[in-house]
């Protein structure tokens, strides 16, 4: 069989798989839900891999993301931001673009220059911006987080002052306690989350002419369409952006050398 280069991000939230061949094409996307233990995770996909006749002994494997440590099959583990920056270029077919990932528990902003990372900025010590904020707001509104981004295109005139995410979440219970509309709740709540993350990305992506959003909340049209409109040029987004953190992984595994 013909070697491939297997790149696995586990994030926080979701564990990204990804497949490639000696060409670098993808022969293989796995997504599923990370669970309390990164280990477990890790073994599943091991088990997938093999059910799906990839197994990870003949292959070259990076592990990337929160998880990363918890591969024992990986032959390297690689920072994420290494890895996005890698597989956003591969992705969005530019070797200089700013990526905007907007994690479960993170929001990742890189600079790439050359194909390779220039600079960068993380929000890592607060989820304002993040998937789980989305989350949490979307809980406490009884939807899911995709509904949620769906009922803010039909809201407005609403807001959110804080951008802590306990006290945020109680200015929704306040409003929903009121009576303002659900929609009206939503357009605040993705409106805190462009205005945050708009506010890390403009300096960087201020001489770029590609901004690319990748994660999870890149399958959200709604809420690119507002960071669109917040950073003042258009945010390009495709189907594989989810897995730029595995894409880049696999990548780097064209570096490891197996007898």
């Amino acid at each position: 069989m013909e070697r491939v280069y297997i790149g696995i991000d586990i994030g926080s939230t979701c564990a990204k798989t990804v497949v490639l061949d000696g060409e670098r094409n993808i022969l293989l996307r796995l997504l599923q839900p990370t669970g309390w233990s990164s280990v477990d995770t890790a073994e599943d996909i091991r088990a997938r891999l093999s059910g799906e006749g990839f197994p990870v002994e003949e292959a070259a494997v990076v592990a990337t993301g929160y998880g990363r440590v918890s591969v024992p099959y990986a032959d390297r583990g690689v920072t994420e931001i290494t890895c996005h920056g890698r597989g956003a270029c591969r992705i969005y077919g530019t070797p200089d673009l700013t990526v905007i990932d907007i994690g479960g528990q993170d929001t990742k902003i890189i600079r790439i220059q050359d194909g390779a990372v220039s600079d960068f900025l993380m929000n890592d010590k607060c989820s304002a911006g993040t998937g789980r904020f989305l989350e949490i707001m979307a809980n406490t509104l009884a939807v899911r987080p995709e509904e949620l981004c769906g009922m803010a295109a039909h809201g407005g005139g609403t807001s959110i002052s804080s951008m802590c995410t306990v006290f945020a979440e109680s200015e929704v219970i306040s409003l929903i306690g009121r009576g303002e509309k659900r929609e009206n709740i939503a357009f605040a709540v993705v409106d805190s989350i462009v205005k945050k993350v708009a506010s890390q990305a403009g300096r960087m992506s201020a001489d770029q002419e590609t901004v690319c959003l990748t994660g999870g909340l890149c399958e959200y049209p709604y809420l690119r369409q507002s960071l669109s409109a917040a950073l003042g040029r258009p945010v390009r987004t495709e189907a594989d952006g989810r897995y730029a953190g595995a894409v880049g992984a696999a990548l780097c595994a064209f570096s490891i050398r197996k007898a």
